[in-house]
């Protein structure tokens, strides 16, 4: 069975455009990726302490991680262009593909200069077009820490729905802090698209 995943497409909506990486995006995710509140959101760092210690660095590993994200073809890495500007301003991911059930995993990331004016809840939908019309699964999961309210009524905009919690999944500053399990599954989705189309 070949891959979907081998081809890298470039997905267009009004305000951004996912692409394949490239050279230049490495210092806007190095950037991304060093941020506070990236690092807080994603579960990167167990300590707000640990979130103010981190310079954007661009070094072998960052190359060599996207420099190689083109060439896989069991998971799709996309950069989120800014249509405005014409800059990276994060990533979206299909990952953890299970070829026989139908369904992968999916993540975003948004640097600071990407975040507040929607690109995010395009980015995920253009993601989610493609998955179920071209890629065609059945359903895509996440995962979203519930001090992250913004990202989970992204989320549910684009049609996903909670399946259940992972209680005290993440130590952060000595609280513990649950992960809510979410999905959208492909006949939820295309019924959506339908009604938002009449």
């Amino acid at each position: 069975m070949s891959s979907p995943f081998t081809t890298k497409p470039v997905l267009t909506g009004e305000r951004t455009t996912l692409r394949p990486f490239r050279d230049e995006d490495l210092p806007a995710m190095a950037a991304a990726i060093a941020d506070a509140e990236v690092l807080r959101l994603t579960g990167s760092a167990h300590s707000t302490a640990e979130t103010v210690q981190r310079r954007p660095i661009v070094d072998d590993r960052l190359r060599s991680w996207y420099g190689s994200r083109n060439a896989q073809d069991d998971r799709l890495d996309l950069a989120i262009v800014d249509n405005d500007s014409a800059m990276c301003v994060g990533e979206v991911v299909l990952n953890n593909w299970e070829p026989a059930n139908e369904s992968c995993q999916f993540r975003i990331l948004i640097g600071q200069d990407g975040r507040g004016r929607g690109l995010g809840t395009e980015a995920t939908c253009l993601i989610l077009r493609y998955a179920f019309t071209v890629v065609s699964l059945h359903r895509v999961s996440l995962e979203v820490y519930a001090f992250n309210p913004r990202a989970r009524r992204v989320y549910e905009k684009a049609g996903f729905k909670v399946e259940g919690v992972k209680r005290d999944a993440l130590k952060f500053d000595d609280h513990r802090v649950d992960s809510i399990v979410m999905s959208v599954l492909a006949p939820e989705w295309i019924e959506a698209q339908s009604r938002q189309a009449s």
